[in-house]
């Protein structure tokens, strides 16, 4: 078990439905990570940013972005992760990839498609939560709108970090800082949270606000709003079972089945 790790988070603009553009882009902002870090983490729809135009951009398994995922990985030895539009047997996908440096890819499926804009007519929705075990720590992956539903992000799992993904807009960003800071609370857990900047094709603006808060709710980072940025956070295990094991707030949660 590693007792540290070390969290990349690209907070970055993106160019709209250009997946081409998008991995150079993101190929550069990596490659000037001087630390060493254990996982490298991108925004939600990276290759294209938050369009419902799904046939337009939209990649298989095989295609050139989990290929350059893979390569980047192994090139930085850190996990790669963010999400993209993945084309599988007739539908997309809002995926969330965390491919390890050995290649191998674990997976999310976003449970909450974004109604306000569309999504569930062009998406599919997931249904399996995953947690993903990496250098001893447990991590659950999650995107963007699925922070709004604690339910489905309540620690029943013992995991260590939760982890979103995101393209929140703007003008509703108090709610990104608030729901970030509660989730970590309420789970003691860390929470990361990595969102992107500048203005997408149907010119709505990001404001980024990506952070990363402990099991107390304290903020970790200093990202600057609208700007992009890289900022490396240390994750410490300690940090997570001493409070835990002090305040023992998990064992007294609520039980429940999701229908």
């Amino acid at each position: 078990m590693q007792n540290q790790l070390k969290i990349a988070l690209v907070q970055s603009d993106l160019v709209w439905e250009n997946p081409k553009q998008n991995r150079i882009s993101f190929s550069n902002k990596i490659d000037e990570i001087s630390d060493e870090v254990d996982v490298i983490v991108l925004p939600e729809m990276f290759t294209s940013a938050f369009t419902m135009e799904a046939s337009k951009v939209a990649e298989t398994m095989q295609g050139d972005t989990v290929l350059w995922m893979q390569k980047m990985a192994s090139k930085t030895n850190a996990a790669i992760v963010g999400s993209l539009i993945i084309s599988e047997e007739n539908k997309y996908y809002n995926r969330l990839l965390f491919v390890e440096p050995s290649g191998k890819i674990t997976y999310y499926n976003k449970r909450h498609t974004f109604t306000l804009a569309g999504e569930d007519k062009v998406f599919s929705a997931g249904n399996e939560k995953v947690i993903i075990d990496y250098k001893g720590w447990k991590i659950c992956p999650l995107v963007c709108y699925d922070l709004r539903f604690p339910v489905w992000a309540r620690n029943v799992e013992n995991y260590d970090v939760l982890m979103y993904v995101a393209n929140w807009p703007k003008p509703r960003i108090s709610a990104w800082d608030a729901l970030l800071k509660a989730r970590a609370i309420e789970n003691m857990s860390y929470v990361i949270g990595v969102n992107r900047v500048g203005v997408d094709g149907l010119n709505m603006e990001y404001s980024g606000h990506s952070a990363v808060y402990d099991v107390l709710g304290n903020i970790k980072t200093t990202f600057k709003p609208g700007k992009e940025q890289v900022e490396v956070v240390t994750l410490e295990k300690r940090h997570v079972e001493a409070y835990r094991n002090k305040l023992k707030f998990l064992n007294d949660k609520d039980t429940f089945t999701l229908l």
